[in-house]
């Protein structure tokens, strides 16, 4: 590490056609005179263990509009006259996850410190070439790639994007092309919203009404009208089979999933289909699968039966997902419930709690106790430390930083995922210029421009470098309210993730935004190419102007 320190401070990128389109920006690169020439005659030669990695390049060149290049083990000592080689080094001077890229008129060669690594340098490699549907693809000239060398590491071991698919349903497919898109930018981390009070979106074997009657609800609101109905049944559900099927798609491009099944609080879906573990003991208790957004009252009820369920639940999950974190919500979860229950107030009594945040504390607690039972780690919204924080338990924090600084100086890990910075269910551009547009580009509120996501720095709350060890990294959110199919969601997402990826590899002394804005171009062909609703960005407005 200590040679690739030294070694960053003299490498600098030489580039004189304009700036490669490499997002994220490498930690190092300097560029070289030629380039190799990609034709339909290069092959791919790998190290046996990297076979994964070698038939995903293979796709995804021919995807591009290559040709599928032919895959060939390293202990198959044929002479190819044009080769991209695909080594393993465990011993690379390297961080985990990190590359280094060599491109020569002789060939290019990626080493990776891991699997992982060596990935993220092919990631590279496709966003120098062509965009798929570029007419170079038709010509008979070989592609040129420059001559070059990256040396390159994540800054985070997080870099997450979270999709929610409780408010609208996405079929397994459109989950699949949103990974392949978080890969391309070299992403980490798909936390999946899957429950939430206007949809349960998993099957559990053991609760089948979850899916019968808690997938599904009578309405939604219509855009532009959100205390509306528009009549309409919506709902869906993942079967276990293509849970499996989305989590091996994810892993096999090193993505991790990480699920989310929110409790005590946004739990209406479920309550609905099993009243009994709602707060039953309280007068006009009538739960239902939620028709309109925002936050409503339905909380499981603190007793023995709603934990058997909770941990039956989360026995069913921990056996779909291999994520050492399991996200359990515990957001925005009203206690009116709580407060009337007989049998909430007994608990509290019983457990010693001074209020209802100390008996969600309590709530979350058991249920962490139970994840580490299982060897998994409980992650939450950072509400889960407003009646106290469990040492074990991991923050997700949306809201300020004083949550975040709270966790830290407790010693607990965090991931920045602030509303402030990293909401992209706000709008792109100001919500007076996208909604004339239509009212299918309402958005909940707010005004995230692309240069206040790439200003981000998610070690700005640590007060001293131990803290900021614990911070794991970053990610963005795109709640679906607003998003009724992957077409708004894309929009909504790019190319705001482009600017996440940054924040979440690039060292902070590397990042500048007027560099980043004339790189993001180049991936913006690859947007179109790949047929991508993404939109335009246009400059901020001046201050004061509409937001």
């Amino acid at each position: 590490m200590k040679h690739l320190i030294a070694s960053a401070a003299m490498l600098t990128s030489l580039v004189s056609a304009g700036p490669l389109p490499l997002i994220p920006l490498p930690v190092t690169m300097k560029t070289a005179e030629g380039s190799f020439d990609f034709s339909p005659d290069t092959a791919i030669r790998f190290d046996r263990s990297l076979q994964n990695e070698a038939d995903l390049l293979a796709a995804d060149l021919q995807t591009l509009g290559a040709a599928k290049p032919k895959t060939v083990p390293a202990e198959q000592k044929i002479l190819l006259p044009s080769e991209i080689r695909l080594l393993l080094d465990a011993s690379a001077d390297l961080p985990a996850s990190g590359y280094k890229l060599v491109i020569a008129e002789g060939g290019v060669v990626v080493t990776g410190k891991d699997a992982a690594g060596v990935y993220y340098g092919t990631r590279s490699i496709l966003q120098l070439l062509p965009a798929e549907g570029d007419p170079a693809w038709k010509d008979d000239a070989p592609e040129k790639l420059p001559a070059l060398e990256i040396i390159d590491y994540p800054r985070f071991a997080w870099r997450g994007m979270m999709l929610d698919v409780g408010r609208h349903f996405n079929p397994p497919g459109d989950v699949k092309h949103f990974i392949d898109w978080m890969a391309f930018h070299k992403l980490n981390v798909f936390h999946w919203h899957l429950t939430d009070d206007q949809g349960w979106r998993i099957e559990i074997k053991k609760y089948p009404k979850l899916t019968e009657t808690g997938a599904w609800r009578d309405s939604s609101p219509p855009y532009g009208n959100r205390n509306s109905d528009d009549h309409q049944r919506h709902g869906g559900f993942y079967t276990q089979e293509e849970i499996k099927e989305v989590v091996a798609y994810a892993s096999a491009r090193h993505i991790t999933i990480v699920p989310e099944i929110e409790m005590p609080g946004h739990a209406a879906a479920a309550i609905a289909s099993y009243p009994e573990f709602g707060n039953s003991d309280i007068s006009g208790y009538a739960p239902r699968v939620q028709t309109r957004w925002g936050v409503h009252p339905y909380i499981f009820a603190p007793k023995e039966e709603t934990f058997r369920f909770l941990e039956d639940v989360l026995t069913e999950v921990c056996a779909l997902f291999p994520s050492k974190f399991i996200h359990i919500g515990g957001d925005e979860a009203p206690k009116g419930q709580w407060e009337q229950s007989p049998t909430a107030q007994q608990v509290m009594k019983r457990e010693g709690l001074k209020n209802e945040e100390e008996l969600q504390s309590w709530f979350v607690g058991r249920i962490g106790k139970f994840l580490e039972s299982k060897d998994r780690r409980l992650i939450g919204w950072d509400e889960i430390q407003e009646g106290g924080l469990s040492k074990t338990a991991t923050m997700m924090v949306w809201r300020d930083a004083k949550w975040a600084k709270h966790a830290l100086a407790l010693g607990n890990d965090v991931v920045m995922a602030t509303n402030s910075d990293l909401y992209f269910d706000h709008y792109q551009a100001p919500a007076t210029a996208e909604l004339a547009k239509g009212s299918e580009y309402e958005a909940i509120g707010g005004y995230l421009p692309i240069e206040k996501v790439y200003a981000y720095n998610p070690t700005s709350v640590a007060e001293t470098p131990e803290q900021e060890k614990h911070i794991l990294g970053t990610q963005a959110q795109l709640w679906a309210e607003y998003s009724k199919d992957m077409k708004k969601v894309e929009y909504m997402a790019f190319p705001r993730m482009a600017a996440l990826a940054e924040v979440a590899w690039t060292p902070l002394a590397r990042k500048n935004f007027d560099d980043f804005r004339s790189r993001l171009d180049g991936v913006m062909n690859h947007y179109e190419g790949g047929h991508l609703n993404f939109a335009r960005p246009t400059p901020s407005p001046a201050k004061g102007a509409d937001k």
